[in-house]
């Protein structure tokens, strides 16, 4: 059976990711402020990890702790993410700074970390955004660090296709999450924007997700998979 780690698994996108393949991989999850007791009643099978990666030195432990409990890793789901709201004088440069942080360099070590451990047929998914091509109005250090991702993602496709492991990304359109909704006036515009008529829901990321860790996408790697509904067609 394979091993799946999701980082922020807890809550939103990333639960609805570790609750998908953990019907039928074993399953790690990262969390960091959201409680994990939720999910861990639910799926007392998961294993859940601390970690702030925010912080450099996470990535490491979080492997580590991995590999410890399961004895190997073949997926990692780079979902964990941080967004920043700034304006074009923004001077706040620390929260710019853990923007990319969590969600550029805390992938890239986490891979850096997981190398040794992966096998030809093991796959790496990073959460990206539509915002990397579409940047978000009061938040570009987000935007463009979804950008960042989406070509450390193709670079990393390149760099490791000969070893047999592939590197996707799924990028999210709005997505409804119970834990953080948005106003309805909102959700009512981005509807309008949307060819399908609605946002997503969270099992609509993860079934992207599943299809890419699969044998099914087993010559596919490299491509960022737009989830989004057809947003601003």
């Amino acid at each position: 059976m394979r091993v799946a780690l999701i980082t922020g698994g807890a809550r939103g996108i990333g639960r609805a990711i570790a609750e998908n393949l953990g019907a039928d991989q074993k399953v790690a999850f990262t969390y960091n402020t959201t409680d994990p007791g939720p999910l861990c009643h639910e799926r007392p099978e998961f294993f859940a990890i601390h970690a702030d990666l925010s912080k450099p030195d996470q990535a490491q432990k979080v492997i580590e702790q991995t590999i410890a409990h399961f004895g190997q890793l073949d997926v990692l789901v780079n979902n964990a993410g941080a967004i920043t709201m700034n304006a074009p004088d923004a001077t706040d440069f620390d929260a710019i700074n853990d923007t990319f942080q969590v969600n550029v360099t805390a992938p890239m070590a986490l891979l850096a970390a997981a190398l040794p451990y992966l096998k030809s047929g093991s796959t790496v998914i990073n959460i990206s955004s539509t915002n990397a091509v579409l940047p978000a109005m009061g938040a570009s250090a987000y935007s463009a660090s979804k950008a960042a991702l989406n070509t450390w993602t193709r670079a990393m496709a390149k760099e490791l296709g000969s070893k047999g492991i592939r590197v996707n990304g799924v990028a999210p359109g709005a997505t409804e999450l119970t834990e953080n909704p948005r106003p309805a006036e909102l959700i009512a515009k981005f509807v309008e924007m949307t060819a399908l008529g609605r946002v997503a829901q969270p099992q609509d990321i993860a079934k992207a997700v599943r299809f890419l860790a699969s044998n099914d996408a087993s010559f596919i790697t490299g491509e960022i998979l737009n989830v989004n509904g057809g947003y601003r067609l």
